[in-house]
């Protein structure tokens, strides 16, 4: 019988999950997959687009899918459709190698096309980040990871280039010990670390795709005018994940220091506090993500003693 493909349809969550589940075993690929996930972190949100979900079924069964979908404008106020991404493709392990997967690539970038995108990428990356967070990758999506071998090779084929890299960073808490230098004893005299719960968005995207998990933000205020917060960063509990790792884990994400006071050691300070206060609510394992060009950041995860588990290419097609 011939591959049918179609679009989403209100009874295919199950059999979506049951794809999901039967894929290969990867760190970074939240299992067990399950129909209430999936439907929090891809069917709920608002934004979510039935078209560009495409399902390929052989009979009445679906087999495989692909997900495409846009990223928000400047202003993060709404969806814009100059980019386009396919965050993923999956089919049933029996299915593969018979051109079900380069099929569905192809509508899913025919929709994005269609929708007015002039480029398009593969594997959740940056500003288009509007699904997978918490399915997909860690602290933040990561573009598609080197431990997804097979997908990094079939978007190859399909003609995507590697145009960056990300690098993926783990930090057990329990074995962590603050730096100890002048610079951060000075802004341990100097600064009073503030803890906000679930902090507000500062747009309806940020809202949109982290409303579905905790957050933690650590601030450091200065003793001395201007006492603005002078750094901050947040965590978010990365439950999904957790469950398939066997430890708590929390993503590091939104670090920021203020111009005039880079280069100083803040940051480094400040993330030690936040690892310190962390191990209370039983934290054990922090993951963090940056661009592997931005060595200043790689550099000081590193005196921090996080260390690569994995690197994600980026992939664009003009």
């Amino acid at each position: 019988m011939a591959i049918v493909y179609r679009t989403f349809r209100n009874s295919d969550p199950p059999h979506l999950v049951d794809i999901w589940r039967s894929q290969p075993p990867e760190r970074a690929l939240a299992q067990p997959m399950s129909i209430d996930i999936f439907d929090q972190l891809i069917l709920a949100k608002q934004y979510f687009d039935p078209l560009g979900l495409i399902v390929a079924c052989d009979g009445d069964l679906p087999v495989g899918f692909a997900h495409a979908a846009f990223g928000p404008n400047d202003e993060g106020s709404d969806v814009a459709t100059q980019m386009g991404v396919t965050h993923l493709v999956m089919t049933r392990a029996h299915y593969q190698r018979r051109g079900i997967g380069r099929e569905l690539l192809t509508r899913a970038e025919a929709y994005l096309r269609g929708r007015g995108a002039g480029v398009l990428y593969a594997g959740g990356i940056g500003h288009l980040n509007g699904f997978y967070l918490g399915m997909y990758g860690g602290s933040e999506l990561p573009g598609v990871l080197d431990s997804s071998h097979a997908a990094q090779e079939f978007f190859r084929s399909a003609g995507y280039r590697e145009i960056d890299r990300t690098i993926v960073m783990h930090r057990e808490t329990a074995t962590f010990r603050p730096p100890v230098d002048r610079r951060l004893m000075q802004w341990r005299r100097n600064a009073v670390l503030r803890l906000i719960n679930d902090p507000p968005p500062n747009s309806w995207w940020q809202a949109s795709t982290t409303v579905d998990f905790a957050h933690l933000r650590f601030e450091l205020d200065l003793k001395l005018p201007p006492t603005t917060a002078a750094a901050g960063v947040t965590f978010w509990m990365m439950e999904t994940q957790s469950a398939a790792w066997g430890v708590q884990a929390a993503g590091m994400t939104d670090l920021v220091v203020r111009p005039e006071l880079q280069r100083q050691g803040l940051a480094m300070y400040l993330i030690g506090e936040a690892i310190l206060q962390l191990r209370n609510y039983q934290i054990a394992l922090i993951e963090v993500q940056t661009m592997l060009s931005n060595r200043p950041a790689v550099e000081l995860y590193k005196k921090l003693g996080f260390t690569e588990v994995d690197q994600g290419a980026v992939f664009r097609k003009e």
